[in-house]
């Protein structure tokens, strides 16, 4: 279904509006005793009817919801959000953006979120603390050595940053790195110099805000129970604060797709599993750059606080648990060892588990769905916090014109139908193993 446009902004009446965010408001503030701040987004009270409702406040939704109200001038629209904004999945990962991929449909699409990203400050006017400092993934093999070339190679050729490291400047990058270690000596890396991180819970805030001022309705602590259909077209859902009505209902709720996707009988090709995550206490600066570990699933940072943030593989059965299991915790802490065995040293602060909607291929779903006007933004796996960007973008085009957009083209439903999948590891349709 086709949305035409409405161009016109909504006012507040309740004048929340933060305002613009700059040196010079901050010095106002600051000799004003800070009185003249206003909350960042209009908490608002839910209203009957919605052209759009999107479900799910994360960074998915909050995104697309964004680029509705901006880029097609759609400003009836909804987010709804079970809990506050930012502690959903969007506030429990490990912060990476890239687009070292080896498909080119992934690599172009990943590509055009990382630019978004290098963007999205002044997007927003909002610092979301974008570092890019880099991703280094190592190798351990003349056969990895093979692979990582095969994919530097694959994005070189869409102009893409890929550099190969050898052993000294991997050890110039990160002193900290095991070269010889007996099983897995370090051959290598390739560096993403465009890659990064940025800051999770100031990614959610910032679209939060930006939304809002640009008309949208932000609801927490609103829980949807159930999408609600008539005679094959989405009529609303019924959530904790009663039923709300809509043209479009767009579902972005990660690990629960699925489960809502089935309360109209739709039965997706996703499984839901959790990642685990874990962060340091804080030390002084001894990681300046993102660093995967080639002989297991590994990967780290240090983040701004002085904290090392790292993970490991999902858990390999099914679950909507967002604790951990000693089993993941073993294996990534013998990785991290195994790679860098100075963090033998460091306590580990906290750990967290996301539920994660693993695909049949490890690729996105941002679709149309059988049931007229409920539309797909899902099945992200691992990539949903460095794909934000450009998922919002592609969700609000499909939902604004009817169309996909031209970067998402290839992650519509019927793929798994028609045999066009997208499987960027190669292990054929079994989601624990992407």
């Amino acid at each position: 279904m086709k949305l035409s446009l409405q161009r016109t902004r909504k006012t507040r009446a309740d004048g929340a509006d933060s305002g613009d965010y700059g040196l010079l408001r901050l010095l106002r503030e600051g000799l004003f005793g800070h009185q003249g701040w206003t909350p960042a987004w209009h908490k608002a009270t839910p209203r009957a009817h919605y052209r759009v409702i999107v479900v799910g406040g994360g960074g998915q939704g909050l995104a697309t919801a964004h680029a509705l109200a901006t880029e097609h001038g759609i400003t009836d629209v909804a987010v709804l959000e079970k809990g506050p904004i930012g502690l959903g999945n969007v506030g429990r990962n490990t912060t990476i953006i890239r687009s070292n991929y080896f498909q080119p449909d992934n690599i172009r699409f990943y590509e055009y979120s990382l630019k978004r990203w290098e963007q999205l400050e002044r997007t927003l006017n909002f610092n979301a603390m974008v570092s890019q400092r880099g991703t280094l993934n190592l190798f351990h093999t003349e056969a990895q050595r093979d692979l990582f070339t095969r994919r530097a190679n694959s994005m070189r050729l869409l102009g893409v940053d890929a550099e190969a490291l050898d052993r000294k400047e991997v050890k110039e990058l990160v002193p900290l790195v095991d070269l010889d270690h007996g099983r897995f000596p370090v051959l290598g890396g390739f560096l993403q110099p465009r890659g990064g991180t940025v800051r999770h819970d100031a990614v959610a805030w910032g679209y939060a805000r930006a939304a809002s001022r640009a008309g949208v309705d932000i609801v927490e602590h609103c829980d949807v129970r159930r999408v609600v259909a008539e005679r094959g077209r989405v009529t609303g859902v019924e959530t904790s604060r009663g039923f709300i009505g809509a043209d479009i209902v767009c579902l972005a709720v990660a690990g629960h797709s699925s489960t809502l996707a089935g309360t109209v009988g739709l039965r997706l090709p996703l499984e839901s599993h959790v990642l685990q995550a874990f962060v340091s206490e804080s030390i002084k600066p001894v990681l300046d750059v993102v660093v995967t570990y080639g002989a297991g699933h590994f990967y780290i940072s240090q983040s701004d606080k002085g904290g090392l943030v790292f993970g490991g593989p999902i858990d390999g059965y099914n679950t909507y648990g967002q604790r951990g299991t000693l089993p993941v915790a073993e294996e990534v802490a013998a990785a991290g060892l195994t790679m860098l065995p100075g963090l033998s040293r460091v306590r580990v602060l906290r750990q967290w588990g996301g539920v994660m909607d693993m695909s049949m291929d490890g690729s996105p779903i941002i679709s149309r769905t059988p049931l007229d006007g409920l539309i797909l933004n899902g099945g992200w796996c691992y990539g949903g916090f460095k794909a934000i960007p450009a998922g919002g973008i592609a969700t609000a085009h499909l939902i604004a014109t009817g169309e996909p957009h031209e970067i998402a083209r290839h992650y519509d439903l019927d793929r798994f139908a028609d045999g066009r999948t997208i499987d960027e590891r190669g292990t054929g349709p079994y989601p624990w193993a992407h």
